[in-house]
């Protein structure tokens, strides 16, 4: 996909107007169902138990970002608090102490009120202890999921200081962003869980990679760190030569099949999960859910060619599925 092309869905991502429109068109949802799992806790819990009876891990998103007020924050932890007590009664959830955990949530710092006018930054890093303190209780993990570039600080700063606490936490690094490959050396210690992917927002020049050569460039530097550090990485790309030098950098690394993994999302290449956990890699699907589906689904068709294409070809009539 073009870089202008990309802009342009990205940008149609935050305009109010089409998302008024484009989630009231009946057939937006039934395309919406191959990359989101439902808009409940039950229909996540159904595809979780689905996909973890394939053979494959689970990280699970409520959908929603940028929360303007604080019951909005408070009301998406207790979506959280509700997640997570139906997937710690799922008989995944019952792990050995330090064993990788085949079940966690990933959570926005932007939907636990990161972005309050006042003391933001303090909501959202207690909203966030309450959600690791329950997800330790049931036997889960949790992610931080990276968001645009200014609240980067801000994310990696509250990371750390949970991670005091739960130091299983993990979190997100977005490899076009110029400076993600001195934070992958900052943050490849012991014990530290790194989801690299190449990121999804768009980021002015100033900050970011805009080329695809370059942000393949800088993923693959970031990977080599993180493949040869103390940590846990988990490689999420969909990218056949991304997945081939994750490849070559475990083996190289000589990393056991516990301390690394791959990840992909829910509804794209279903049938290279499959093949990775053949091969008796670890591979952990990230499965959204929720009402607020618009801002995720558009920055999946910016991302693949196949996707936006998949789309057009639906709200045009029946249409041959692209490869997943």
């Amino acid at each position: 996909m073009s870089a202008l092309l990309r802009s342009a869905v990205l940008a149609a991502a935050r305009s109010p107007r089409l998302e008024h429109t484009i989630t009231r068109l009946p057939l937006s949802r039934d395309v919406v169902a191959r990359f989101v799992a439902g808009t409940t806790v039950e229909e996540a819990v159904r595809t979780t138990e689905a996909l973890v009876g394939s053979g494959r891990f689970v990280s699970i998103d409520y959908l929603g970002e940028d929360t303007t007020d604080l019951a909005g924050a408070e009301a998406t932890v207790e979506q959280y608090r509700t997640l997570i007590a139906a997937l710690g009664r799922l008989p995944q959830a019952a792990v050995a102490a330090g064993a990788v955990r085949p079940l966690e949530v990933s959570v926005k710092l932007s939907a636990l009120g990161q972005a309050l006018p006042r003391d933001g930054h303090a909501v959202a890093r207690e909203h966030a202890r309450e959600i690791c303190a329950a997800a330790e209780a049931a036997g889960l993990w949790v992610t931080v999921d990276a968001e645009n570039h200014t609240t980067t600080d801000s994310t990696l700063a509250i990371v750390r200081e949970l991670r005091a606490d739960y130091p299983w936490l993990g979190t997100v690094l977005q490899a076009y962003l110029r400076r993600t490959e001195e934070d992958c050396r900052a943050l490849a210690d012991p014990g530290s869980r790194i989801r690299l992917c190449k990121g999804a927002y768009d980021e002015p020049v100033g900050v970011a990679f805009r080329e695809r050569s370059e942000v393949d460039a800088s993923y693959l530097r970031c990977l080599a760190i993180l493949t040869a550090g103390a940590g846990y990485p988990m490689i999420a790309s969909h990218d056949p030569a991304m997945l081939d030098a994750a490849g070559v950098g475990v083996r190289s690394a000589r990393r056991k099949t516990d301390e690394y993994e791959y990840q992909m999302l829910y509804g794209i290449r279903a049938d290279e999960q499959q093949r990775l956990t053949a091969a008796g890699d670890h591979l952990r699907v990230y499965v959204p859910y929720g009402e607020q589906w618009y801002g995720y689904f558009m920055r999946r068709l910016a991302e693949r060619p196949a996707n936006l294409a998949f789309f057009l070809r639906a709200l045009a009539g029946p249409g041959r599925e692209p490869p997943r």
